[in-house]
């Protein structure tokens, strides 16, 4: 089934850019559900960068579809999930120098951890998501660490710079989408999907 969720940071990177309270990304959120979304994407960053706490807390009060976090692996992030009970969580790499994540959780070299973090998720019954890239050793680590999901990285699809190398990385992600389904894996893909 296909299912579209819309991510909401970058209005709240407008919001701080103009280091205002508008436009407001629980507003955004209203408005893409009343559109016909069928989720709601949020990344509460360590730098609280976009989104704050408070816009976190304020949408799992007002979204009636689905609401995933982004977050890193971090004892912070995974007690503010466990407070606020998304419906979903994404892990994702941080980099305080990046202006948007730019590649895929590394989970070989953060197994251990993953599977310590999902464990606690999960006794809250929280669903949780890997963004990893279309590789075959990545996926086949986070069907080790116990996540339901996968979310595909399509940076460099998105990124393309012609046809033939589009439908190359469409072609890896198509075949990495099924070999994680295979594995039991939930499946899904994002970022740069305009």
């Amino acid at each position: 089934m296909v299912r579209l969720c819309v991510n909401i940071d970058h209005v709240a990177t407008v919001r701080e850019a103009r280091k205002g309270r508008e436009p407001d990304p629980v507003f955004a959120a209203v408005l893409a559900e009343l559109a016909g979304v069928d989720g709601i994407v949020c990344h509460l960053r360590e730098d609280r960068r976009h989104i704050k706490d408070r816009d976190l807390r304020m949408l799992k009060e007002v979204v009636q579809t689905h609401l995933n976090m982004e977050m890193a692996a971090t004892d912070e992030m995974v007690q503010i999930a466990t407070d606020i009970l998304p419906d979903m969580t994404t892990f994702v790499p941080e980099k305080r120098q990046e202006l948007t994540t730019e590649g895929g959780l590394d989970v070989v070299s953060q197994m251990d951890r993953l599977i310590e973090v999902i464990s606690e998720l999960h006794a809250h019954n929280i669903v949780v998501s890997l963004f990893i890239n279309p590789t075959i050793h990545q996926i086949k680590a986070a069907s080790r660490t116990g996540a339901d999901y996968v979310e595909l990285h399509t940076g460099e699809y998105a990124n393309a710079s012609d046809i033939d190398k589009m439908a190359e990385r469409l072609d890896e992600i198509a075949s990495m989408a099924i070999a994680a389904s295979k594995l039991g894996l939930g499946v899904s893909a994002g970022h740069g999907l305009d």
